[in-house]
């Protein structure tokens, strides 16, 4: 049966500032068939692979930043919306969404590409699905850039701050993507709080917005967590390659003590790059973040 679901008109991202960049689409995934994917896939064919992977409720547009940096050093850099979110398809039943339909899509879309070494560069639902590839895909993942994100494996509770946060998204059917884009990212202009909001049009395309909290694996009965405890055993015990960690200190849910309990789950974690004027979309800082990492990689 098909999935139902909103497409947002194209004509709702036109001008939109500091990002010009060719959208590319999917839309025959393994079993998600019918629903379109969107994707960004910059830089020369035969780059090394920088996969960017966002979260919520944002879309490609948090890395225009950190894109072109990439680009210039000679990377091929992917960076897919999850369906719900962007370009992508939104399907509109909110029970469709589940953590296994997000981690299924990304693999498929990985599949799909053929991007089979990369390295990873995620943030908040980014990190969830992006750290968890390791517990079926160990190989995948070369390098890591890592930001305000956790491996949720249902035996930390995440604390106050995110359950305030699950808690006020589940009663805001129409969530304000503009408004909190405005309240999260200091310096942020309007036109750029707009860009993110782009994507949506009322309730009906936001139950991909609606329903990621909810599904963050915090309990240990719940989907996904026996995939985290996997990947939280890879990430201390078999992970050699480097790593790059990046704080936005203003953040209230996975700002410096969250960063501090996934850096000690990484094995050889450096000591972070602290944004100090960053929130949660320390992606805003994108092209600072970017450079450090390349110059820590060498």
């Amino acid at each position: 049966m098909a999935i139902e679901a909103f497409r947002t008109p194209e004509e709702a991202f036109a001008d939109l500032p500091g990002y010009d960049f060719q959208p590319r689409f999917l839309d025959q995934l393994a079993g998600f068939e019918g629903l379109r994917m969107h994707y960004l896939d910059e830089g020369p064919r035969d780059g090394k692979v920088v996969l960017c992977l966002h979260g919520e409720p944002s879309w490609a547009y948090l890395y225009r930043k950190m894109i072109p940096v990439f680009v210039e050093a000679g990377y091929r850099v992917v960076a897919p919306d999850f369906y719900g979110f962007g370009r992508s398809d939104k399907p509109v039943d909110d029970a469709v969404y589940t953590y296994a339909f997000h981690r299924g899509s990304l693999i498929r879309f990985l599949d799909e590409l053929g991007l089979h070494r990369f390295t990873l560069v995620c943030q908040d639902w980014g990190g969830i699905l992006g750290l968890s590839l390791p517990a079926d895909r160990p190989e995948a993942i070369e390098r890591l850039v890592v930001m305000n994100t956790a491996i949720p494996t249902g035996e930390v509770d995440p604390g106050k701050g995110f359950h305030a946060w699950k808690a006020f998204v589940a009663s805001q059917p129409d969530f304000d993507v503009v408004g909190l884009m405005k309240r999260g990212v200091p310096g942020i202009t309007d036109a750029e709080a707009a860009a993110y909001g782009a994507p949506f049009d009322g309730p009906r395309s936001k139950a991909g917005v609606r329903t990621f909290p909810a599904l963050v694996p915090i309990a240990p009965d719940m989907p996904g967590a026996d995939v985290g405890k996997k990947a939280a055993h890879f990430w201390a015990n078999e992970w050699s390659g480097p790593t790059f960690m990046a704080v936005g200190m203003q953040d209230p849910v996975l700002g410096p003590p969250a960063m501090k309990l996934l850096r000690q789950q990484i094995r050889g974690c450096p000591a972070p790059l602290e944004i100090a004027d960053a929130g949660h979309f320390v992606q805003e800082r994108g092209d600072i973040v970017a450079r450090a990492a390349l110059e820590h990689f060498g």
